[in-house]
């Protein structure tokens, strides 16, 4: 199918859809609500090919973006709330880092004096 045939086609869809004579709704392109409103027809039963043919994308697209829908879905049934301690945790976590780079500073400098070897010159701090 030529370029200009899918065109005018998208454009027919977008008309019958509802779009404005001015192209306010750009044929070809599906807002996430628009998306969302697909798929839920999907969930609901609908034809995955009946619907790709009305919307004028593959059935491929659908299912890729059901898989999509599907997912985040079940990202967000794994959060959970932040509570009072998660500033704590993240504080602490960040104080064990400081310790942890600091002993392993002691150690190499440790391991140069019991070896003989020079100390590395310190950068004037800032």
């Amino acid at each position: 199918m030529s370029r200009r045939k899918k065109e005018r086609r998208a454009l027919a869809r977008a008309a019958a859809a509802g779009a404005g004579a001015d192209g306010s709704r750009e044929p070809g392109r599906f807002s996430a609500r628009r998306k969302t409103e697909t798929i839920l027809r999907l969930l609901r039963g609908e034809s995955l090919d009946s619907l790709a043919r009305e919307l004028g994308v593959t059935a491929a697209t659908l299912a890729q973006w059901r898989e999509a829908f599907l997912g985040g879905g079940q990202a967000a049934l794994k959060s959970r709330p932040a509570d009072e301690w998660d500033d704590e945790i993240q504080r602490l976590r960040a104080k064990v880092g400081e310790i942890t780079m600091s002993n392993e500073l002691l150690l190499e400098r440790c391991h140069r004096l019991e070896a003989n070897l020079p100390l590395p010159r310190r950068r004037p701090s800032e």
